[in-house]
């Protein structure tokens, strides 16, 4: 079964941030550098998502998501932020792990299961301890990789 999105090595990042602002913002960084992706437009399209409500999904994790116009397919990053930020989860615990997600804007059911298996990652006890234990960025790929959960880039 092919995997719901596409994560490049490059889209794989540890970072600090003091806030959810900066956070939005490194992810914007992140998918124009790895993707080739305008940053603003992305900025933009994840500030507009965030303001229906927050994609904190709890747990320590968020999922910021977006869907935009430009893009075939749904393409995925991933942040290891170096300490805790608030990022008005439902749970109100502040995240550590930030996988965000743009899909196109047509990709109804496709942005849905993307979600989805991210989601499913996310809930795996032993996936989400690996994740927060990484030290670099090679082994949250190799993480996500033998996971099973992205297409080989």
């Amino acid at each position: 079964m092919p995997s719901p999105f596409r994560l490049l090595p490059e889209a794989v990042r540890c970072a600090h941030c003091s806030d959810k602002r900066a956070i939005l913002a490194e992810l914007a960084r992140g998918f124009a550098s790895a993707y080739g992706l305008d940053e603003g437009m992305v900025l933009d399209a994840l500030r507009e998502r965030e303001a229906l409500g927050s994609t904190g999904f709890g747990r320590a994790v968020a999922i910021p998501h977006a869907r935009l116009e430009t893009i075939e397919s749904p393409l995925a990053m991933l942040i290891h932020l170096d300490r805790d930020v608030d990022f008005d989860a439902a749970d109100g615990i502040p995240v550590r792990l930030v996988v965000g997600l743009l899909s196109p804007s047509d990709a109804g059911a496709q942005h849905l299961h993307a979600l989805a298996a991210i989601s499913r990652v996310t809930r795996d006890e032993r996936v989400l301890h690996q994740l927060f234990e990484a030290r670099s960025e090679e082994e949250l790929f190799a993480i996500i990789a033998n996971s099973g959960l992205r297409d080989a880039a």
